[in-house]
């Protein structure tokens, strides 16, 4: 499976410019809400038409401005997952399912993949009750059976979470994971969510302002996110503006302090960033003196805002996370990062 996509669209004043090609698996678009996110994917499934470029799925064109190629949704055999699962009210979990084999005349045939479908998504026991009698869980199902039935070169979903309360989130994420790996086909996930971005997605791709291009696999973005929106999207809680002193260092004029690198600075580094949990007492360098300011317990652990003593007044104070039981008594003097754990960021 292959989707390649290049296009610009003009909404008044807001302006997508989006480019990116899957390598397989589940690519997740995460970004901020407004940014674009789902008019990539309304784009993508024909809702929303670009005005320039090419959607291309195993080599087949989708869209093409070029050459004035545009199929309509229907022919383009991609399924669309849509944030509140667009059930139809009055039907039952199998008539919602059947809605998505219309073309389908051959009776047996429609039987055999409704049972397929049913099986593959739990939905057996359910198959007689409407949407309003379901879970959150069993309506998410229903929907994306309803696409699976049509079988789709690609699937889209847009924030399959945003309508679940927070404790089915963890364990849905990891059901529609594992069905998605039975699916067996590329899927694009957008999200919000640093969670669900890294629960689901094999590579993730960064959007901002309405730009997206490439992609990067997930444990490598959270590890290396290369820009201001990335690391605050993957996160990070600690970022100021930072400028190259050296090959392997860079001064933080908000923190008043020089950081030692293990990556090489680039001539045109625009910030750092360090995590919450990567402060430790006693590092051999990037160790500064510290006054704490204050401190909020979660259900596992500590966050607790510090200032480094040179800080600039206006700065805002830095938080170290710690878990609960390795809260040390009393709090180190000076606290330091290590130069590996300094997130070199980029425009």
């Amino acid at each position: 499976m292959s989707l390649f996509v290049d296009i610009e669209k003009r909404l008044g004043e807001f302006c997508l410019t989006a480019h990116v090609e899957t390598q397989g698996g589940t690519l997740g678009l995460l970004g901020a809400s407004g940014c674009g996110k789902s008019l990539t994917l309304k784009c993508i499934a024909g809702i929303e038409r670009p005005d320039r470029g090419k959607i291309v799925l195993d080599g087949v064109p989708l869209f093409d401005s070029g050459k004035e190629i545009d199929l309509p949704p229907q022919k383009r055999r991609v399924g669309y997952l849509f944030q509140n699962y667009a059930l139809f009210p009055n039907m039952t979990v199998k008539q919602n399912i059947l809605c998505g084999m219309r073309r389908e005349r051959d009776r047996n045939r429609r039987e055999e993949e409704l049972k397929r479908v049913l099986r593959l998504c739990r939905l057996e026991e359910v198959e007689r009750l409407r949407p309003r009698q379901l879970s959150g869980g069993q309506q998410q199902r229903t929907a994306l059976a309803r696409i699976l039935v049509s079988q789709p070169r690609l699937l889209l979903l847009d924030e399959p979470f945003s309508a679940l309360d927070s404790h089915l989130r963890d364990k849905l994420q990891l059901e529609l994971r594992n069905l998605l790996e039975q699916f067996g086909r590329d899927t694009i996930l957008v999200t919000h969510s640093r969670d669900e971005a890294y629960h689901m997605c094999s590579y993730l791709a960064v959007m901002d302002q309405g730009r997206l291009s490439g992609e990067k696999e997930t444990k490598a973005l959270f590890a290396d996110p290369g820009s201001v929106c990335a690391c605050l999207l993957t996160g990070c809680k600690n970022i100021a503006p930072a400028r190259k002193t050296g090959a392997y260092e860079v001064e933080v004029p908000d923190w008043g302090i020089k950081l030692q690198t293990a990556q090489a600075v680039g001539e045109h580094i625009r910030a750092v960033g360090i995590r919450a949990h990567q402060f430790h007492a006693g590092t051999e360098q990037n160790c500064f003196p510290v006054e704490y300011r204050g401190e909020m317990e979660e259900p596992f652990e500590w966050i607790v805002e510090f200032r480094y003593r040179g800080q600039s007044s206006a700065a805002s104070p830095l938080w170290w996370r710690i878990p609960k039981d390795r809260r040390p008594v009393p709090f180190p003097a000076e606290l330091g990062a290590a130069p590996e754990d300094i997130l070199l960021l980029y425009a």
